[in-house]
């Protein structure tokens, strides 16, 4: 690839010959220009091309002018142009083409016109200023308009291939593509960016599949920032954090170029990056970009390349590919021209598992009888390897077993799996939590959260260190709420006991098994009281009767890709039952009387304490033992007249809760 300079200006005005669309104009500084009873007004100075006339014109982006119609032959663009200026194209409408990176579209349904706005970044106003100019002189009645064809991405940009290839400004037509052939095989084709300087009348997913389909092979190119250090209107900031997510961002619209055309992951994207004069500062920002570009790209599971020339920007990749700052490209492209194919200034140990491209030389050359201008590549690439299939998960309690399928007819290094909490997977293979890293088709990784939800993607690594795209599984978090009717009950009494069974992402768990679990106060294990179906709303419930305090605990063990979970564990508190008669309550002084109760369950031989209240205390007067059925007696004999009011109380142990009778009043007279 070789830059562009400006000064061919003169070249599109001596196009301008045989235009059949009328002009005329209407403002100092403007014209009006027609087109199949459309008309739009734009600047007095920009050269009008009639295609129809002139298929062979070079429809050039980064120069002013006004082209009509459609190419359909091949077109005289020079090898390689980078930059943008502002124009328009008219065209018959076939079919409704949305806007993209730095071209506006207008569909004209009227006039049965695509009107598409070309223009320098950052002048996308003045674009769509030009086209609301735009008017329907005369209807011309056209074919209904097809939506573009939904596209399954399917074509990997390069396989395997050693080869001659060529990059072109501007995709040439099928019958350039079957004369070029068998001469050439692999081919650069320029699918987005905001300083792509040619149109790409030709580049259509039926035309990647029929190429791919005769064996060509295909370097994705995207123009967009260049280095700050340039002179370019769209280049990169200077401050390298910002540089990196400019490099995202142009990354996410390659891809979306890319498979909008059929290209699948595997593929490689390179960042045409053109000749600089470098700085410490302007190569910090070069590497952060390509940092950017290359991160997510590997993220989206397509491969990050850099175009450079061998000379100006070339060194600043090299210097930064063993540097841990920054993420070096998978593939580096390098303008050499040597004229020696494959023969590169940079070490052979960098980039050395098929991962260079060299562009040699630029020529004009004729195949099969069409000449065009194009830059002659030689390319050693290979793929990576395809990802796993049928990549599963399975949830447990606290556990989860993961299951894929290797990728058939490749050499294996390993299977990485890695995962991240939340819903968000690991974007590449040196992010998240190391989870796997072997052979197996199958592995359960336990000591998971409760109530936590897990994203986990699985790579595969060949036998030469190229890592595929990852597959993504999602296993979502559960929790199980528990409520109880009450906190502490009497002996033989019942408690309620209710769970609600949700996903962490608000999916009420219906018709699955709840299990309840109990443990005494006392107890080292849990068991199992029964397992209990959640109804429409999640929701299980069922009444107890504990012997003793006793912790209850609701549980979903998990299933499909929801992991289990456990709720809290509260403890129900069980009191004995102790009653208390005074016989009798009113007695002369001197006389006694008996306070004597049972406690149930009888807890034999431990000690009931009585107490009499004094004010706003009570103060203990004597303790006794229970019986073997649990009873006590105390003989009361008071030694001042009066009104006295006493309890017995028994203090919790290992297993219940203490309890204390109701208030017995004595009177004594």
């Amino acid at each position: 690839m070789r830059l562009f300079r400006p000064g061919g200006l003169a070249v599109a005005l001596a196009l301008v010959a045989g235009v059949t669309a009328t002009t005329s104009a209407v403002a100092e500084g403007t014209k009006t220009v027609s087109y199949r009873g459309y008309q739009v007004t734009v600047p007095a100075d920009w050269p009008v091309v009639d295609l129809t006339a002139d298929p062979t014109a070079c429809v050039r982006l980064d120069q002013p002018a006004v082209y009509l119609g459609r190419s359909t032959s091949q077109a005289k663009c020079p090898a390689h142009l980078v930059g943008r200026s502002s124009g328009l194209i008219l065209e018959p409408l076939t079919t409704n083409t949305p806007s993209s990176d730095g071209l506006l579209r207008r569909t004209v349904t009227d006039a049965g016109v695509l009107a598409t706005a070309y223009y320098a970044p950052g002048a996308e106003r003045a674009a769509s200023d030009v086209l609301a100019t735009g008017r329907v002189v005369t209807k011309t009645p056209s074919a209904r308009v097809a939506a573009p064809a939904a596209v399954t991405p399917s074509v990997v940009a390069t396989g395997n291939f050693a080869g001659n290839g060529f990059d072109a400004c501007t995709a040439p037509p099928q019958s350039t593509m079957d004369a070029w052939r068998p001469a050439y095989q692999g081919i650069g084709i320029y699918i987005s960016g905001g300083l792509r300087a040619c149109a790409q009348p030709n580049l259509t997913p039926d035309w990647v599949t029929t190429n791919a389909s005769k064996g060509w092979q295909f370097l994705l190119i995207d123009v967009g920032y260049q280095a700050p250090c340039t002179t370019y209107k769209s280049r990169m900031s200077s401050v390298a954090s910002t540089a990196l997510v400019q490099g995202r961002n142009a990354a996410i619209n390659a891809v979306a170029a890319a498979q909008a055309l059929g290209f699948a992951q595997r593929s490689a994207i390179y960042t045409d990056l053109e000749p600089y004069d470098s700085t410490a500062a302007c190569k910090a920002a070069v590497l952060s970009y390509v940092s950017g570009w290359t991160q997510e790209l590997n993220s989206r599971g397509y491969l990050g390349g850099a175009y450079v020339n061998a000379t100006r920007g070339g060194p600043d990749l090299v210097s930064g590919y063993a540097s841990t700052a920054y993420t070096r490209p998978d593939n580096i492209w390098m303008a050499q021209w040597n004229r020696t194919p494959g023969t590169m200034s940079i070490p052979a140990t960098y980039w050395s598992n098929h991962q260079r491209v060299h562009q040699y030389d630029s020529v004009s050359e004729t195949n099969g009888g069409v000449t065009m201008s194009i830059d002659k590549d030689y390319l050693n690439l290979t793929a990576p390897p395809p990802p796993v299939s049928s990549f599963t998960v399975t949830g447990g309690v606290a556990a989860a077993t993961l299951r894929w399928t290797k990728p058939a007819n490749v050499t294996l290094g390993q299977i990485m799996v890695r995962s991240a909490v939340g819903s968000t997977p690991p974007p590449l293979p040196t992010s998240g939590t190391a989870v796997y890293n072997g052979g197996a088709s199958l592995f359960t990784q336990t000591g998971l959260s409760n109530s936590a939800s897990y994203a986990y993607r699985v790579w595969v690594k060949d036998s030469k260190g190229k890592i595929g795209p990852g597959v993504d599984v999602q296993l979502v978090g559960s929790k199980a709420t528990i409520g109880a009717s009450a906190a502490s009950i009497m002996y033989t009494q019942a408690v309620t006991l209710s769970t609600a069974v949700s996903r962490m992402d608000g999916v009420k768990l219906a018709g699955v098994p709840a299990v309840l679990y109990a443990k005494a106060k006392n107890a080292s294990k849990w068991s199992t009281v029964g397992s209990f179906t959640t109804d429409a709303n999640g929701i299980a419930s069922t009444s107890q009767k504990p012997a003793v305090s006793t912790y209850y605990m609701w549980g979903y063990n998990g299933g499909g890709a929801v992991l289990g979970t456990r709720s809290t564990a509260p403890l129900v508190q069980v009191h004995p039952a102790l009653s208390a008669y005074l016989t009798p309550g009113a007695i002369k002084l001197g006389a006694s009387t008996l306070l004597y109760g049972y406690l149930n369950p009888a807890h034999a031989g431990t000690t009931a304490y009585l107490q009499r209240r004094s004010g706003t205390t009570w103060v203990a007067v004597t303790t006794g033992k229970l019986t073997t059925n649990g009873k006590y007696a105390f003989s009361i004999k008071p030694t001042v007249r009066g009104t006295y009011t006493y309890r017995v109380v028994w203090l919790a142990d290992a297993d219940h809760q203490g309890t204390q009778t109701a208030s017995k009043v004595l009177t004594v007279s």
